[in-house]
């Protein structure tokens, strides 16, 4: 059954919480990344994409990013912005977007338990971003992130978390620069602490990985550098647990993960439209960008939106995979039709997060930039369970998840 660890975070103080706690390091790049910290010295920008601080012609994974890192870390540790906390606690984390708001716990979750699958992961990782966030890892000796893991839902949990925040004020509370809300209890009482941990120990039989696939594939090659390492090696150090917060699934919010194609393949406009009616219905061509249900698309080409729809029979029905939009559209028209062969590697496609909508799609369209883009159905939180569940693999960019954790709000030291 899962675990979840009380630990001692490490945290910014909470009148400048706000200014510390930053983007996901592969949320925005490196230029993103200078513009947003350039005059904001207590951004947790300098600790996860440290080379901000470096020249711009030092390449990303050089050891001196990494020591840049730590550097950065220690003197946050050093001036007093970052604080532990003195003795182990859960955090509940709530985000706000809108209408949409999800309680989360903080937590340290268990390498063993990813290594054992009890932690299910549903996408391929890459091993230059697993070693780059490994000696992330080990050179800050901490958790500078956390992983977004996900379970079913459970009432005992959901009444936990709402009792305790009806009664207890928030330790921290801002909007950050995205509209986006971010509030932080700190969990004071032993005995609700022990209460999540019995109920995630007895009642969660899986932890789902929806986001942070490399965080945690690097928190688990961490542990087995740090046992390799360590004289005395104990399975309750906490180097064989790493940070993470766990939502339930019935909270999640997931966006389209859409594509956009800069040529046709060879295809002509016209040959184009005719060709993809052999697997695909055009129901419609108005100014509606979203598709209505699964197996639909959008599709914007040519100036104006079309509707389509997958014919019945073009995919199978009892396949996790198979059947999921993103691969319907991969194996019946981007693979045969505009010969993309592995989304991962092919220079005739990029993917555009469902946050920034479809203006963005039909922006680099009628740019001249690309010839086609597609709207995707989001993918449900149930088809990510029942693809892990089958220990299968989604295919790339397959879910948008938002709203995006904050780095900064708590760190996991290893030692």
């Amino acid at each position: 059954m899962a675990v979840i660890r009380p630990f001692k975070g490490v945290r910014p103080k909470n009148e400048i919480a706000d200014k510390v706690a930053s983007y996901p390091y592969d949320v925005i790049n490196s230029k993103e990344a200078m513009e947003i910290a350039g005059e904001n010295p207590l951004s947790f920008l300098h600790v996860v994409k440290p080379e901000i601080d470096l020249s711009e012609d030092i390449n990303l994974y050089d050891e001196r990013v990494y020591q840049k890192a730590k550097e950065n870390f220690e003197n946050m540790l050093k001036d007093g912005n970052l604080v532990q906390d003195e003795k182990p606690h859960l955090y509940i984390y709530k985000q706000k977007m809108g209408d949409h708001q999800q309680y989360g716990i903080i937590g340290c979750a268990s390498a063993d338990e990813y290594n054992n699958n009890i932690i299910k992961k549903h996408e391929f990782t890459r091993k230059t971003k697993e070693d780059d966030r490994t000696k992330h890892v080990i050179t800050l000796n901490a958790n500078t992130g956390p992983v977004f893991l996900t379970y079913r839902n459970q009432d005992i949990i959901d009444s936990t978390i709402s009792e305790y925040v009806k009664s207890n004020n928030p330790d921290v509370d801002f909007i950050a620069d995205d509209g986006i809300e971010h509030t932080l209890w700190v969990i004071n009482d032993d005995s609700i602490n022990t209460k999540l941990v019995n109920t995630f120990k007895n009642n969660v039989e899986y932890l789902y990985v929806a986001d942070g696939h490399h965080r945690s594939a690097s928190a688990a090659r961490a542990q087995t550098e740090k046992i390799k390492n360590d004289k005395n090696p104990d399975s309750n150090k906490e180097y064989n647990y790493f940070l993470a917060v766990y939502f339930p699934a019935n909270q999640l919010k997931i966006l389209d993960y859409n594509r956009v194609l800069f040529s046709l393949n060879g295809h002509e406009p016209e040959n184009f439209l005719e060709k993809l009616q052999e697997k695909f219905d055009i129901i419609s061509e108005d100014t509606t960008p979203d598709p209505k249900s699964p197996k639909e698309f959008g599709m914007y080409f040519g100036g104006k939106w079309y509707q389509l729809r997958a014919k019945v029979g073009t995919y199978p029905t009892d396949d996790p995979v198979k059947c999921l939009d993103v691969a319907i559209l991969q194996d019946n028209l981007l693979s045969p039709i505009l010969g993309i062969g592995d989304p991962r590697t092919d220079n005739n496609i990029d993917f555009v997060g469902g946050i920034r909508g479809a203006s963005e799609l039909v922006k680099r369209v009628d740019s001249g930039e690309c010839k086609v883009a597609f709207k995707l159905h989001p993918t449900s939180v149930d088809q990510l369970i029942s693809v892990a569940d089958a220990d299968k693999i989604m295919p790339p960019k397959s879910t948008w998840f938002e709203p995006k954790l904050r780095s900064g709000l708590i760190v996991h030291l290893l030692d």
